[in-house]
């Protein structure tokens, strides 16, 4: 299959990525099961990039419905080492204002019914998680802010939920008094795994409403919709700021958060088994 070190998932609205010069879309079967949609290959700028959209080509997949798994498996057996995300969110704070760009550094996790490990099968894993987002590549998602003008926040905590519903006001104000920045439903466990599969993520976080905490801002697909419209244009121009200037083969400690996180005893895992092979060999290719 075709090599990507670079990757990016798009969210609400960003359905492709504009530029791209010797496209190829292949599809990926996994041992998760299907993906979103196919992988969309693609040169920009003289570096060759792999795409997803992760609700599906249409916006067709419920946040809780998202083969995350799958998703972050097709990346990894593609190659990619760097991974860009986009996502929609609501704003819990008054100088977020809709139409914003956040570049979060933390995550709460309030999902409820999500696998969170690429793991298993009697392999059990515990990676460090306490910086969920790659510092260096935040830095560069700043820079990009920064150079092109668009007005950003440098930090800030999303606090993921389920969905596909909004919150409730009681859940909005309890969550506003938690000091978290933004709500969304898609973080988790994307963060999680695209670690695990030892990948520099980032989230490229655009707010689009102010949730239901604040009086007489109600909150709409219309709304949402129409605001995240609006922050596409800005956030294809971040991608392109971040590709260009991107190192794909810098070396990083997201790379090695598989070394010393495995506790199952060596002498309990049969690297040979079909099954075992199939799903993990791609990241633990020291072991083949």
């Amino acid at each position: 299959m075709r090599q990507a070190q670079i990757g990016v998932i798009g969210g609400s609205g960003v359905q492709s990525i504009d530029g791209l010069e010797n496209v190829e879309k292949i599809k990926v079967d996994t041992p998760f099961g299907a993906p979103s949609a196919e992988l969309t290959f693609g040169d920009l700028n003289g570096k060759t990039i792999v795409f997803i959209p992760r609700h599906g080509a249409g916006h067709v997949i419920h946040p809780n419905e998202i083969n995350v798994r799958a998703n972050i498996w097709a990346l990894k057996s593609a190659g990619v080492r760097k991974l860009v995300a986009v996502s929609a969110v609501g704003s819990m704070k008054e100088e977020i204002a809709p139409r914003d760009i956040v570049i979060p550094d933390q995550i709460f996790d309030r999902s409820k019914n999500r696998v969170n490990t690429m793991f298993g099968d009697g392999i059990v894993v515990h990676i460090p998680f306490a910086t969920p987002f790659c510092e260096g590549m935040r830095t560069l998602a700043n820079n990009a802010c920064d150079d092109l003008n668009i007005k950003h926040h440098k930090k800030g905590t999303y606090i993921c939920i389920d969905g596909p519903q909004f919150s409730t006001k009681a859940e909005s104000r309890i969550y506003r008094s938690w000091g978290v920045d933004i709500i969304g439903m898609t973080a988790i466990p994307e963060a999680k795994l695209a670690r695990e599969a030892g990948m520099c993520y980032v989230t490229l976080a655009l707010s689009t409403d102010y949730d239901v905490w604040k009086e007489g801002e109600e909150v709409s697909v219309k709304t949402v919709l129409a605001n995240a419209a609006a922050n596409v244009v800005n956030a294809k121009k971040i991608l392109t700021h971040i590709i260009d200037n991107l190192d794909p083969a810098q070396d990083c400690a997201c790379h090695h958060t598989l070394e010393g996180s495995v506790q199952t005893a060596a002498s309990k895992i049969d690297w040979n088994d079909p099954k075992i092979k199939a799903k993990y060999q791609i990241f633990f290719p020291d072991k083949y």
